[in-house]
């Protein structure tokens, strides 16, 4: 089989005309918005308070430590639940399954109607949230974080680029597309501070420098 035909929009459509088409038919924006990323100045007081640490037990991360996905309403799981958040004109099967719709993914400008395309990002990712302190959690805590869908944890992007993304902090990877450093951070921050996890020095550095973009 070839390779999956990857449609982008973007060149085509002006972003702000999308925008109004999107939210035309769905009453959102064209790109994923995950809930409760917060403003320029709530994120800067929440990177504030945070506590800086080293990391630790590195070496006894698993992923089975944090069941994912669960079911959240009826046949739909999380990876589902989330795929009908982010999408535009999304149709589902009778089990859930995405069999049409559109996805743009914020991390790398990509359009995608293959739900096959998409993976959802953690964006702290289970191993840097193990490595920051979820490792002295209950099995029931990591499993909320890993299917939190109340915060900005989990969007749906490019799968190849999540898996470039890996476990990998501000300080290492950001996304390509420059103008949503600002959003990425804002929702980093929001996470590690409701789930009181740790920075590390260089993580931190690599997040206010982002912050300061903002407008």
């Amino acid at each position: 089989m070839g390779a999956p035909m990857r449609l982008s929009l973007r060149p085509l459509i002006p972003a702000a005309l999308a925008g109004v088409l999107v939210s035309l038919f769905l009453g959102a924006p064209a790109e994923a918005t995950p809930p409760g990323i917060p403003s320029k100045a709530t994120a800067q007081t929440y990177l504030n308070s945070l506590t800086v640490a080293a990391e630790a037990n590195a070496g006894t991360y698993d992923r089975d430590l944090f069941p994912h996905w669960i079911t959240i309403s009826g046949t739909c799981n999380t990876r589902e639940t989330v795929l009908k958040r982010d999408g535009s004109s999304v149709v589902t099967s009778s089990a859930c399954a995405a069999t049409s719709g559109s996805w743009y993914s914020p991390y790398d400008g990509a359009t995608w109607t293959a739900a096959s395309d998409l993976d959802i990002d953690h964006v702290v990712p289970l191993a840097e949230a193990w490595r920051s302190g979820a490792s002295a959690w209950t099995t029931s805590k990591r499993q909320s974080f890993a299917n939190d869908l109340t915060r900005p944890q989990l969007i749906a992007v490019t799968d190849n680029v999540n898996q470039s993304k890996g476990d990998q902090d501000p300080s290492t990877w950001q996304p390509s597309v420059t103008s949503y450093k600002c959003t990425y951070a804002r929702m980093w921050i929001a996470v590690k501070y409701y789930w009181a996890l740790k920075l590390q020095s260089a993580e931190k550095t690599a997040l206010q420098t982002a912050l300061n973009t903002c407008s």
